[in-house]
């Protein structure tokens, strides 16, 4: 049965939702930003549009040559938004770019303060709990007293671009971050910030190592479950890219499992969690990412990147959802545990799988785009049920996104040239 969606922006230009997010607490409005494309940073403003209404709100504008996007929203009220912040009074030498942008909250009911979440320190001695880059795609943990985020160093690009390589970071409440401010780009933090990827710049061929870790999520609403029975509290899954014993780029599931305190953020393992001149800011003490997925010897190995997704846990953190080709080379939905284990197939599609997803917050279904259509998955079965018409041209991939309620689906489409943002019942 198909539900009628209904378009709910209208100006000719870009309407970009997050792939995950994007709803305010209340189910009642959808933030995006004004981008004219995903792959275009050069939007001005944050804004929310109700769903009943229609009525637009800006969030936050730039100002002073700064662009803004990629916003996401606190799980609880009232709601914060955060989203990456572009440099002011971006020069030849300082615009933006993946190792030049930050992080900022505005929060409801004061949103023209914006406070940049994440330190900036580029002058050594480095400052623990300060970045040295660029973080991106801010998610709040599902309680929303944390973030998630991905990250780019600029003391690594300034000595060698093929150095700077992506990693996934945390920002925890632990305190504010002051650095010295030795450089007129450095500024303070609202959270202490670390990574908690390891990467190096050439893994060893079938070896576990990778030289980029991306597209993350946080698993479970509390964590989840380990063999033994005890909990995980805090823990994120990401895409790692390794090499295969040929030395093929394969990307594959893994996991962080991280400190239960926050004061052991502030831990350093056995390198500096703020980098040196020579490396990399370094996980806390304890974390160890863990491989999850060994695809090497499928017909098709490795996980899907086209479409572009994120790892999605089920709320209850029982497993991870993902995009990998089946036998015939058709992109499917798998699962697998945090604890590891085969990987389970859950879709058994005629058509690929296109788009990013996200779970019902019951955890039995999921929504996504396939064969033109936006498509509740049922978790248990596999079987996929049309929410909207097959049309010629297929929902964007980008972002089909769950209501906090669970009764509606938002989604984007292309119209006359923009991305135009909808939502479909449930």
């Amino acid at each position: 049965m198909q539900h009628r969606e209904q378009q709910l922006t209208f100006e000719p230009r870009g309407h970009q939702l997050t792939n995950i997010n994007v709803w305010t607490p209340c189910s009642q409005w959808l933030a995006y930003d004004v981008r004219p494309s995903g792959a275009s940073f050069t939007g001005l403003a944050i804004e929310r549009v109700n769903i009943v209404s229609k009525q637009v709100e800006i969030v936050y504008r730039a100002q002073y040559g700064a662009h803004v996007g990629v916003v996401t929203v606190s799980p609880d009220a009232p709601a914060r938004y955060v989203f990456i912040h572009g440099p002011e009074h971006p020069d030849s030498h300082w615009h933006y770019d993946f190792h030049h942008r930050r992080g900022v909250i505005v929060s409801e009911p004061d949103r023209e303060l914006a406070i940049t979440l994440d330190a900036l320190d580029i002058t050594a001695p480095y400052t623990p709990g300060a970045l040295r880059g660029g973080s991106h795609v801010h998610v709040f943990s599902p309680d929303g007293s944390r973030l998630s985020f991905t990250y780019n160093d600029h003391v690594m690009h300034e000595r060698d671009p093929a150095l700077d390589l992506r990693n996934v970071g945390v920002a925890v409440p632990l305190h504010g971050v002051n650095p010295p401010k030795q450089h007129p780009r450095e500024y303070d933090g609202s959270h202490y910030c670390v990574l908690v990827s390891t990467t190096t710049p050439q893994p060893q061929p079938g070896s576990d190592q990778i030289n980029r870790a991306y597209e993350e999520g946080w698993i479970g609403q509390l964590g989840y479950r380990k063999p033994d029975g005890s909990y995980q509290r805090w823990a994120l899954a990401f895409i790692g890219d390794t090499l295969s014993a040929t030395g093929e780029k394969l990307a594959e599931v893994f996991v962080v499992d991280l400190p239960e305190n926050d004061g052991d953020y502030a831990k350093a393992g056995s390198q500096p969690l703020q980098g040196t001149e020579n490396t990399m800011p370094a996980p806390p003490l304890g974390v160890q990412q863990r491989r999850l997925t060994f695809t090497g010897q499928r017909r098709y190995p490795g996980v899907a990147t086209q479409p572009r997704h994120w790892l999605r846990s089920a709320p209850d953190g029982s497993v991870i959802a993902f995009l990998m080709r089946d036998d015939q080379g058709i992109v499917q939905l798998w699962t697998i545990s945090p604890n590891g284990g085969e990987p389970r197939q859950v879709t058994r599609a005629e058509h690929s799988i296109q788009s990013a997803f996200s779970w019902h917050p019951q955890g039995d279904k999921i929504a996504l785009v396939c064969d033109n259509s936006v498509m509740l998955c049922d978790v248990g079965s596999g079987k996929m049920q049309r929410l909207t018409e097959r049309t010629a041209q297929a929902p964007q991939g980008d972002a089909v996104v769950f209501s906090p309620d669970g009764t509606q689906v938002a989604f984007m489409r292309e119209v006359a040239g923009f991305s135009q943002i909808f939502v479909v019942g449930v």
